[in-house]
């Protein structure tokens, strides 16, 4: 299984959730290969300052070449909230699944439906590098879950 988290980020040293980031990457290994792409480019950059209409479709332009050939699920404040069980429900018999976290000021609706799924991991606002952490712990937990792991207990 090959998990890609394809998110709105500059690229840079992170000093403090890298090193969780790398913890559970590492944990995840022994059922899923996990890469984090960040994406952050000047047609962003200039977009976050201007309309969040036109940041918007700047991040669904960047995303726009990993939508196919993956079953994609974005994650978006305002779709539907997932536990772990149904979290681990979305990554059962997939073998290469794109999950997507927006910029900051989220993600076009066309863009959303686009995706196979969209959910929510909560109502409260996280940092996308935080974000990036509690994503990659539900994945372990996810992927323990679906292998009858003790983990998620």
């Amino acid at each position: 299984m090959k998990i890609n988290l394809i998110m709105i980020d500059k690229k840079g040293k992170d000093q403090i959730y890298a090193p969780l980031v790398e913890h559970f990457r590492k944990m995840t290994k022994t059922f899923a290969e996990v890469t984090v792409i960040e994406l952050f480019n000047k047609e962003i950059s200039r977009a976050q300052e201007g309309s969040p209409l036109v940041a918007k479709k700047s991040y669904t332009r960047a995303f726009e070449k990993y939508l196919t050939g993956a079953y994609t699920i974005a994650l978006d404040p305002s779709s539907k909230e997932v536990d772990s069980f149904e979290f681990a429900e979305l990554l059962k018999d997939k073998r290469v699944i794109n999950f997507f976290i927006g910029g900051a000021h989220g993600l076009e609706t066309s863009f959303l439906t686009q995706c196979d799924a969209a959910i929510s991991l909560g109502k409260i606002t996280l940092s996308h590098k935080l974000v990036k952490v509690v994503l990659m712990e539900q994945l372990f937990r996810g992927l323990a879950i679906n292998h009858n792991h003790p983990y998620h207990k």
